[in-house]
Formats: C-alpha cells, structure tokens, sequence
C-alpha cells in the first residue's frame, strides 16, 4: 500500500502521529500498512514502558492511514478502538505496527493492528473500525 500522499498530507503540521514519533511505511500488499515508533519520552509511561495509550493510538492512526489510502478524497475516522497490551516495550525500542484490513465496505472499513517489539514479539493487538465520509463538496 503507497501511503506517500497520506505521509505528506501528516506532516504539513503538527498533529497526533508526529507528536508521538509515528512514522508510516509503505508496504507491496494493497491491504496491508505499516508504521513504525520509536519507544521514548513523547509515548512512554512514568514507568519507562511504552504507554498503552500510545500503543492504541498508533494503530488507529495507522488504520486511518490505510482507510484513508484507499479512499482519496475521504475523510477517514475512527469510531471504534479495542485492544489487548500483552508484553512491556522499555524505552530505546521500536515498534513496528502491521496494519490488516479485515472487512472494506463503502462507509466502514475494518482493520487487525498487530504491534510487535523490535525482535519480533507481539506487544499488542487492536482492533479498528473506520467510518469513511464524504466531504460535502464532493456529495451529489
């Protein structure tokens, strides 16, 4: 998935994913997408471990990238996050967030965000669903 318009369009101003150090990824695969963050003072907790907060935050943010690849000219939000934490990260690591799209339907797009630590090991899973609108000048 070519995520380069979606990339420019994150980085004209300041906004959540560059705050926290996201950085989105193309991929060879039309239904897949991938970012990566490294673990440090913008996204962890007082602890020094990756904040789950952040960990959901990534991967609605990269789901909406996706949603909003496949969809030029919409505007891609999500409604819907869950996820599971299942191992710490400690600050200095990188994770990489792998982006599928489960279910591509006109108005909601449905996505399985696997996060993984920087030697391969699941550190959460989140589930995202993304409602696609029309802007108004585009609607007939």
């Amino acid at each position: 998935m070519n995520v380069d318009r979606i990339r420019e369009i994150i980085e004209r101003q300041p906004n959540l994913s560059t705050a926290l150090g996201m950085n989105f990824i193309n991929t060879p695969d039309d239904d897949m997408c991938q970012a990566t963050m490294k673990v440090d003072e913008r996204n962890r907790q007082p602890f020094g471990f990756l904040s789950g907060g952040a960990s959901l935050a990534l991967a609605e943010n990269l789901a909406g990238v996706g949603s909003s690849a496949l969809c030029p000219g919409k505007i891609c939000v999500g409604i819907s996050v869950s996820g599971e934490h299942v191992k710490a990260v400690a600050e200095g690591d990188t994770v990489t967030a792998t982006a599928r799209l489960v279910s591509k339907g006109r108005k909601l797009h449905v996505w399985d965000v696997h996060i993984e630590d920087s030697q391969g090991e699941l550190i959460s899973t989140i589930h995202v669903t993304n409602y696609i609108i029309t802007p108004k000048a585009q609607k007939s």
